[in-house]
This record gives C-alpha cells, structure tokens and sequence, in this order.
C-alpha cells in the first residue's frame, strides 16, 4: 500500500501508568486490523500515546481514524470503570 494521507493521533494521561495499560490494550490489533487501504503504528512516551493512521485515500483514513478512536475510547472507559 502506498500511504498518500496520514493523521497522528495523541493523548497524554495523567499517569505513565494509564498510558501503558491504554498501549497494552490495544497494541494487539495493530497487526489485526491493518488491511490493503490502511496500516496504523502506536507507540507510548512517558504518559503520551500516539497513533499514527496511514491509507491510501481518504475514505480509508475516516475508517481507520474512527476505528482506532473507538478502541481507545474503549480501552480508557474500561480502566475508568477498574478502581
């Protein structure tokens, strides 16, 4: 695939901590979800979680953008219900 747009998405909580669980939780789909029109990386700095969502056009992007929003939102949500 030839990526011809891409978008960084960032979020930093307010511990290293979270910021690990929230990477733990959905590093393993990175190499699940990716198919012909999008790849994604995620990496963790700190308390700073970035993922950066490439694709081939722009529908794809919109998809892979709201696909790896929803899995963050997800894994936050969990941790805000673990207390």
């Amino acid at each position: 695939m030839t990526a011809q747009h891409q978008t960084h998405l960032t979020a930093e909580y307010d511990s290293a901590d979270r910021a690990r669980a929230i990477e733990r939780s959905i590093r393993p789909e990175i190499d699940d979800i990716e198919g012909d029109r999008t790849t994604a990386r995620l990496s963790r700095d700190g308390q700073r979680v970035e993922l950066t969502v490439e694709a081939a056009d722009l529908v794809a992007l919109r998809a892979g953008i709201n696909t790896w929003l929803t899995l963050r939102g997800v894994a936050e949500d969990a941790l805000a219900g673990r207390k």
